[in-house]
């Protein structure tokens, strides 16, 4: 947002944008202050930097394997407490992920380029009631045949 209004703050002016936006000026400037000066900026936000490189520093010496927990654990045996879940959270704010170890799911995969088989039987399924559905003539309860 603080990007699009200096983009635009020469053209238009930052009220004019900001009132568009619904947002305060004060706002805007509150941000654009703390981008300039990182001191005025919150103790976890500054925290979270310096928490931010030693998590990408511990992901890469481990080749790009490592998940939330192992980073954590990694942290802990360096001597420095952290929360595991500021960790998780840091990690995906930097679009950090570790292996997911199996193979994955592989359903049939159809080829678009054959056709579809013809219905031949002509099967319509129509429910008239919720729940309810006439299949060859028998009334099915809960729309399955048994």
């Amino acid at each position: 947002m603080t990007a699009f209004i200096d983009e635009h703050r020469d053209a238009y002016g930052v009220e004019p944008i900001c009132r568009l936006l619904e947002i305060v000026p004060s706002t805007y400037y509150d941000h654009r202050a703390k981008r300039a000066d990182s001191d005025l900026r919150s103790n976890r936000s500054r925290r979270d930097d310096v928490l931010c490189a030693e998590i990408r520093r511990i992901w890469e010496e481990n080749f790009g394997v490592y998940g939330a927990r192992k980073v954590w654990r990694q942290r802990v045996r360096e001597g420095y407490r952290v929360a595991r879940c500021t960790v998780e959270r840091l990690m995906r704010r930097l679009g950090l992920a570790g292996v997911v170890r199996g193979k994955g799911t592989c359903t049939t995969v159809s080829d678009m380029a054959q056709p579809c088989p013809q219905d031949k039987v002509n099967r319509q399924f129509r429910a008239d009631l919720t729940c309810r559905l006439f299949q060859d003539h028998r009334l099915v309860e809960g729309g399955s045949v048994g």
